[in-house]
């Protein structure tokens, strides 16, 4: 099996916000790591060279494949703001309604801006999907 190549690093997130060339987009990270790290109660840290991900989890596919994984994040792409609802969308239907103007991959929420959706809906989003990663994925004791 192939080994993921996206994986947490101790790169530096603050850094790699102030190397991101649009001022706006520079902005809403800023906005989003307020909004992660109140939801997750999780630091900040980079998954790969340009994934901010907060808390990680492990899983495994009946396939076998296993490996670990942020769960939840974003990234200050060149087209889009990319945020990464590891649940996926389909059983957030009522947020979804009410979000504002996005675009979504299987578990990417793609945006041009935050000014284009409710934040407080897309705090919720968040949040929901990290209760359910961590209900579902609990975190290993140690």
């Amino acid at each position: 099996m192939s080994e993921l190549k996206t994986k947490a690093s101790d790169a530096d997130v603050a850094e790699f916000l102030a190397a991101v060339p649009d001022a706006q987009k520079r902005a809403d990270s800023d906005e989003l790591m307020r909004i992660m790290k109140k939801v997750t109660g999780e630091d900040a840290r980079m998954w790969g060279g340009s994934i901010i991900g907060f808390g990680s989890y492990h899983y495994t596919y009946k396939s076998g494949r296993s490996g670990n994984w942020m769960t939840t994040g974003f990234s200050p792409r060149k087209t889009a703001l990319t945020v990464y609802i590891m649940q996926g969308f389909s059983e957030h239907g009522d947020l979804m309604d009410r979000l504002g103007r996005y675009k979504t991959g299987r578990s990417c929420l793609y945006m041009k801006r935050l000014s284009d959706v409710d934040l407080g809906v897309l705090e919720e989003l968040v949040e929901r999907s990290y209760r359910y990663i961590r209900a579902t994925y609990p975190p290993e004791k140690e």
